[in-house]
């Protein structure tokens, strides 16, 4: 592990050192959850790697942006305290920041983009902050808060961008790496950068060796295209809106730019598939930006395989519909949740043929709808719609054939 001269020109120049970490792990002693770092079996099986998950999914507001906002608070003069701070946030960022301002007694106005999910809203205001919802971007919400912030005289707290705050983030590698410190890369998911420089500044100082690799929203690559020299579109409404950042940091770029050895771009399906499999396996809740290192693992594991895999899931704060829709569409996917539709003739017994049939076969009806109005079928036509739960799609198949067979034309939606 041999440091080169290169990185240590890198690190001797950059504005967050180790020391700067190591402080702010003082700072966040006894405040800040130090959460577990524990192996997943299972997904080492899936995946062919060593993986082991950060559950910042655990901290107390379920995030790890409780770090950098309280080394950030902790660094404020007693006047800034008295008079406030503004921040502007997507949700985690408002969490970490209302918590711990409320904590230090520290008045907190977050401004929260519209649209928001509002299990993130609601949070926040139980933290005690000032919630004010406006701007259709992130970008556009920080506007209004730096601009409010300015006018009533309050410390802007920034999401990333931000020494302190980059350096409280950092102590989550710290972490890792005291824990198992013989690991070989770092996935962490990439927003405004503020996670990954921190973790890449403590990583790359206490293991040159280590690969760090950041992991962006396919809709979003912002520090993808700004470090790779591309010009993706960047649109849309992703699962990962806690890294949907169309404009990356100058200081977190700096880093990325001089430490991060790769950022790869994942689907919605792939963030939907690696959520999923945190419920189903970990029994962990996780919101789509806390799952991206999954997703990229499961989306190139032949490039991970055999290594020791640090993954970071950076959040839980998930609307509970929208987890429900995630499950379920996953269900489809796998073939074990599925809709047929049926167009049959008018007369009784037809239905109990058709359920008589997959009972035999095992399937679970779920949903059962009849249309006689809406359909250009003959008066005497009917469309059934029967929605199936099966073990998987070997089970689906076998039930369609036997459907088939019976002499049922039927045709196979949601899967």
């Amino acid at each position: 592990m041999i440091m080169t001269e290169t990185l240590k020109a890198s690190l001797a120049h950059l504005p967050v050192t180790l020391g700067d970490i190591e402080a702010a792990a003082g700072v966040l002693a006894g405040f800040v959850k130090r959460t577990s770092f524990e192996p997943s079996r299972t997904l080492s099986d899936i995946t062919g790697a060593n993986i082991w998950l950060k559950f910042e999914n655990l901290q107390f507001t379920a995030t790890f942006k409780e770090r950098g906002a309280l080394n950030r608070l902790s660094a404020l003069s007693a006047d800034e305290r008295r008079r406030g701070v503004a921040a502007a946030s997507a949700g985690n960022h408002a969490q970490g920041v209302a918590y711990h301002a409320a904590r230090l007694s520290i008045p907190a106005t977050i401004f929260m983009p519209v649209g928001t999910p509002m299990v993130k809203i609601e949070n926040t205001r139980r933290h005690g902050a000032t919630v004010i919802e406006g701007g259709a971007t992130l970008e556009d919400t920080a506007t209004l808060a730096t601009d409010y912030g300015r006018k009533q005289g309050l410390t802007y707290i920034h999401p990333y961008d931000d020494p302190l705050i980059i350096a409280g983030q950092g102590t989550i590698a710290l972490e890792m790496l005291a824990s198992v410190p013989d690991l070989d890369v770092l996935v962490v998911p990439i927003g405004g950068g503020g996670l990954i420089s921190g973790i890449a500044v403590a990583a790359k100082t206490l293991k040159p060796d280590i690969e760090i690799v950041g992991v962006q929203a396919a809709l979003y690559p912002s520090m993808y295209n700004l470090i790779k020299g591309e010009h993706l579109a960047m649109r849309g409404d992703t699962l990962a809106e806690g890294i949907a950042v169309k404009a990356p940091g100058q200081i977190t770029s700096d880093i990325v730019r001089a430490l991060v050895d790769d950022i790869v771009l994942v689907t919605e399906q792939q963030i939907e598939h690696a959520v999923s499999l945190f419920i189903t396996i970990e029994k962990s809740v996780t919101e789509g930006a806390g799952a991206a290192g999954l997703a990229a693992v499961l989306a190139d594991p032949a490039r991970f395989k055999g290594r020791s895999l640090g993954l970071v899931l950076s959040g839980g704060n998930i609307d509970t519909r929208l987890l429900s829709g995630v499950l379920t569409r996953q269900l489809a996917r796998e073939g074990r949740l599925s809709k047929l539709k049926f167009d049959i003739v008018d007369r009784p017994g037809q239905l109990g043929t058709v359920v008589a049939i997959l009972a035999k076969a095992g399937a679970n009806i779920v949903e059962v709808s009849h249309q006689r109005i809406f359909t250009d079928l003959p008066a005497k036509g009917v469309v059934l719609e029967v929605v199936i739960e099966t073990r998987d799609r070997t089970h689906l198949e076998a039930t369609i054939a036997s459907l088939k067979a019976a002499g049922l034309d039927v045709d196979v939606g949601g899967d």
